[in-house]
């Protein structure tokens, strides 16, 4: 078990950590398990002309980290306040630090201005700060940090702050995980590839197109030491951590589909057939569609979490259930909790089970997938008890519909006024 670290930690010259340790964490954002507890990382540069705190701690641990910043400066010495992210355990010691420097000028970024609002409240008026870009800097003097935007990983606040002289990249959430070690650095602390990858996996996952953006911008300066907001600080090989981001950015799935293909997945459960005849008829089909791979899976004979991969390079997504006492089955609202891992918006998306008495399952699904940003173009299908031939029909030109919509040839459709009152 990790210990309180009292004493700040010099990470290179003139640079000190002087974050929290919080070993006894064991869910963060009530969606994150941390077997190991977690690290609030939070910095201080020296320079000639002042000094530069970047990012500081969860609230609760605000002591440990004013103990910890007061035995390296003075509060009249800080310069400028950094702020690459604004969640509340990266800038909960923010208020107090800005009265207690209130001279001190605040960067954060553009998108952070809000939450920076949010957070001082009446008292921001009473500060100076500069919303950065990319290309942006702070000089303290002799010593120069820039500004690296990069939205979306994994609020649109966040942003890097480069180093330049120690070539160190203050990189926020980016290249983070949930893991409490007081070794602090990545050659001493115990094993935390797991913590590393499943940190990508539940946190960067969903936004991986600005993950790549981002890797595009930092490659380049190839850091020496990357200095994140949450776990070890990496010196041992960052640049390891670097590509590790950029490999689990590209989904090795995807380039088994020939890339002027559209893939169409059908995920359905099915109690007495009837949403099983359904399924197959809708991927009969969207199969006749030339340029749409489809495929079909009954979630009774299969685990979840693999599925989790095929969808992301999905195109298209339907999912059929039954309603069973007025609901979709649990597998199926399984499947759509966890594609909150993932990014989902713009894909097409669709409904279609059968029903006994009341049918809400279809509505709650399509609910569920706007939810998620999802195009929905075609209104499910509910069919009471088992389907019909004329029904089934139906069920083949549903699939058909969705998958000329999924390759672009859907034709124009007159307007039902009908369809506008349900």
């Amino acid at each position: 078990m990790a210990r309180q670290e009292l004493k700040p930690v010099e990470i290179a010259n003139g640079v000190h950590w002087v974050g929290a340790l919080d070993p006894d964490l064991r869910m963060f954002d009530l969606i994150l398990k941390t077997a190991n507890g977690t690290s609030y990382n939070a910095y201080v540069v020296h320079g000639g002309e002042g000094v530069a705190v970047i990012d500081t701690v969860k609230e609760e641990f605000s002591e440990i980290y004013f103990s910890k910043l007061e035995q390296i400066t003075s509060y009249e010495r800080i310069k400028a306040v950094i702020l690459n992210h604004l969640e509340p355990d990266h800038a909960g010691a923010v208020p107090e630090l800005m009265r207690r420097a209130p001279h001190a000028h605040i960067f954060v970024s553009t998108r952070g201005l809000k939450l920076l609002q949010a957070l001082l409240k009446d008292e921001l008026e009473n500060y100076q700060y500069t919303l950065t870009d990319t290309g942006d800097v702070c000089s303290l003097g002799e010593r120069t940090l820039s500004f690296i935007n990069t939205p979306y990983l994994h609020w649109p606040d966040t942003q890097c702050t480069y180093l330049e002289d120690e070539k160190l990249l203050f990189s926020g959430d980016v290249f983070g995980c949930h893991f409490c070690d007081d070794r602090l650095y990545n050659d001493l602390v115990g094993d935390f590839r797991f913590s590393f990858e499943y940190y990508f996996k539940h946190i960067m996952r969903p936004f991986k197109r600005w993950v790549l953006e981002a890797m595009d911008k930092i490659e380049p300066l190839q850091p020496r030491l990357i200095a994140p907001a949450h776990g070890p600080i990496l010196r041992d090989n960052p640049l390891e951590y670097v590509k590790s981001y950029r490999t689990l950015s590209n989904s090795y799935l995807t380039k088994k589909i020939d890339a002027r293909e559209k893939s169409l997945l059908i995920f359905y459960m099915s109690a007495y057939g009837a949403t099983a005849d359904m399924a197959k008829h809708i991927h009969a089909g969207a199969s006749e569609i030339e340029g749409v791979r489809v495929s079909l899976y009954d979630l009774q004979g299969g685990e979840i979490e693999p599925f989790i991969d095929l969808i992301e390079g999905a195109d298209g997504l339907l999912f059929g259930s039954p309603t069973i006492n007025g609901d979709a089955v649990k597998p199926v609202w399984d499947v759509l909790a966890s594609l909150i891992s993932i990014e989902t918006r713009g894909k097409l998306g669709g409904a279609f089970g059968s029903y006994g008495w009341s049918g809400e399952a279809v509505r709650m699904i399509e609910d569920r997938l706007r939810g998620l940003k999802m195009r929905v173009p075609e209104r499910g299908l509910r069919m009471k008890f088992h389907p019909t031939e004329d029904e089934l029909e139906e069920c083949h030109a549903y699939g058909l519909a969705l998958a000329e919509a999924l390759a672009g040839k859907a034709k124009p459709k007159e307007l039902d006024f009908a369809d506008l009152q349900m």
